[in-house]
């Protein structure tokens, strides 16, 4: 039954990129003044906004692995899978993120990168979540959770400084095209493709944020097992 429900889950998530994919380049209209370069919209927006949700999972199960690690040892294991499964799912996005802007930008202002506030945040946001999964994956020793959960709650402080980024300060980026000053929107044309692709891409995320948590998951009880068997060994 679980397999089931994975494979129709996965299969429910590639029919969604697939529409979305039509509703981008087939169903959208061009830009009047980009062109249609403009389309990279309909995959670096909603891969930011995804990459903010799941380095906010990765806050949160940090949050609890602090809260649980000594109280509820197993409910803080859980928390912690979360926050790695998350914070690589966001490094994910956040790459497509760094990738797609600059070859946006590049058409859009005549340049592949300027060190404004929007972009200069977001490589900070990014340089946090590496620094993160490296240490994960490279340090050693029982407090290698608890320095990784304080890492990932201080990269968390970044996310709204980013969202928030071409609100406090002047930047190369144009106005907030959603809650922004009046007028600001997206026109109904666009606005369909553009939730499409979000849908689409969120739920590509989430997929593979349950499959690398189970993994996570497995691979700390496994763990578990052979700290139990060397210790039973010494004995």
């Amino acid at each position: 039954m679980k397999r089931l429900v994975i494979g129709l889950y996965g299969a429910i998530t590639i029919a969604l990129m697939v529409w979305g994919f039509y509703q981008a380049i087939f169903v959208a209209p061009t830009d009047a003044m980009q062109g249609e370069i403009f389309r990279i919209i309909f995959y670096h927006v909603p891969s930011a906004i995804v990459a903010f949700f799941f380095f906010a999972v990765s806050l949160l199960g940090s949050i609890g692995f602090l809260s649980w690690r000594r109280s509820k040892p197993e409910w803080a294991q859980a928390s912690d899978a979360w926050a790695l499964a998350g914070a690589e799912v966001g490094v994910v996005f956040c790459t497509v993120v760094l990738t797609t802007g600059p070859l946006w930008g590049r058409r859009a202002w005549g340049i592949w990168w300027t060190w404004d506030a929007r972009l200069t945040t977001t490589l900070v946001l990014w340089l946090i979540y590496v620094s993160y999964l490296l240490l994960r994956r490279f340090a050693a020793g029982p407090q290698v959770q608890t320095l990784a959960a304080v890492l990932g709650i201080f990269g968390a402080l970044d996310v709204p400084i980013v969202y928030m980024s071409n609100r406090w300060w002047r930047t190369q980026h144009p106005a907030p095209v959603f809650g922004g000053a009046q007028g600001s929107g997206m026109d109904k044309s666009m606005l369909a493709p553009f939730m499409w692709n979000m849908l689409a891409w969120f739920s590509w995320g989430v997929f593979i944020l349950i499959l690398r948590y189970n993994v996570e998951r497995r691979h700390q009880q496994n763990d578990a097992l052979e700290a139990q068997e060397a210790l039973e060994a010494n004995i």
